[in-house]
C-alpha cells in the first residue's frame, strides 16, 4: 500500500477548524511528564471535561531534554511578547524584537506545530496569537505518591 494521498483522502486544512469556531480553555499546560503519568491525567482531565469542567490544554513531552530543545529563551520570550501584546504581522513583531524577521517566522511555526501559537491571517500578513490567557510550563521530580494527592505545583 503506498504511503502517498490519493485523490479521495482529505487534504489537512479540511480538518482545521476556524478560529472562530474553537473555544480555548484559559490556560495551556506545557509538561515533562513520562508516557503512563501523562496518559493517567489526560483520562483524568477527559472525566473532568465530561463533569463540564473547564480544563487546561496540554502538551507533553516525555522527557525535559525535548521540551528544553522547543522552549529555548529566545521562544519564550517570543511566545510572551506575543501574549502581551499581540503583533499585527510577524515582520512587526520581529521589528519590535530586534530579531531577523525568518527566525522569528521559523520560531513562530515551529511553536505552531505544537499548536501553542496560532495565525490569522489577514490580507498577506499573518497575525500570530495565543489563544490562552496563561502558559504554565511544568516539570515534575521524584515518584508520584500514589495515595492520590498532587504536589501544588501539578494542580
Amino acid at each position: 500500500m503506498s504511503d502517498e494521498p490519493t485523490d479521495t483522502e482529505p487534504a489537512h486544512d479540511e480538518f482545521t477548524p476556524d478560529p472562530d469556531e474553537v473555544e480555548y480553555p484559559s490556560t495551556l499546560r506545557i509538561t515533562a511528564l513520562p508516557a503512563e503519568q501523562a496518559q493517567a491525567a489526560a483520562i483524568e482531565r477527559a472525566e473532568r471535561w465530561e463533569d463540564g469542567e473547564e480544563v487546561p490544554h496540554v502538551v507533553n513531552f516525555e522527557d525535559r531534554a525535548q521540551l528544553r530543545k522547543l522552549l529555548t529563551d529566545w521562544r519564550m520570550e517570543l511566545l510572551e511578547a506575543v501574549m502581551e501584546h499581540p503583533p499585527e504581522s510577524i515582520r512587526g513583531l520581529a521589528d519590535r524584537l530586534d530579531r531577523d524577521v525568518h527566525d522569528v517566522h521559523d520560531d513562530l511555526y515551529l511553536l505552531a506545530e505544537y499548536d501553542i501559537v496560532h495565525f490569522e491571517e489577514d490580507g498577506r500578513a499573518k497575525k500570530p496569537h495565543v489563544p490562552y490567557d496563561r502558559v504554565r510550563i511544568e516539570v515534575e521530580f521524584g515518584q508520584p505518591r500514589g495515595d492520590g494527592s498532587e504536589s501544588p505545583a501539578s494542580a
